[in-house]
């Protein structure tokens, strides 16, 4: 019976560390120098509507992990989708922020690292 007990104290522990180390992998990746720029960005100017984690949906905006530069440039500059893009909510919400224009790459480097993985 102690080694059951025994086997069964090991077995959690192991798992609480495989726990701890899988959760902390995907937080230690650093970032590009451009993708950190973007993460900046993103957290003064778009966690307004959209969550701080682009991966879920905000208080007004989409999950947007993983947004193109292509979507962002449309989207974030003219308040308009690219040709064929299907937008994820039918609001109309965003507007125009035409001042990021020279942020958009640095922006959609930080949302390209937020995707979930294929």
């Amino acid at each position: 019976m102690e080694r059951a007990k025994i086997r069964r104290t090991i077995a959690c522990l192991l798992s609480a560390a495989l726990l701890a180390a899988c959760s902390r992998s995907s937080e230690t990746i650093p970032l590009s120098p451009l993708a950190a720029e973007g993460k900046q960005i993103y957290s003064t100017t778009c966690t307004a509507c959209h969550n701080a984690d682009p991966r879920q949906p905000g208080a007004l905006g989409p999950p947007i992990a993983g947004s193109s530069e292509a979507l962002l440039d449309a989207k974030v500059l003219r308040n308009e989708y690219p040709p064929g893009y299907t937008p994820k909510r039918p609001t109309h919400a965003m507007i125009a922020l035409p001042q990021l224009q020279p942020k958009i790459p640095a922006l959609a480097a930080y949302l390209a690292s937020t995707a979930p993985a294929p």
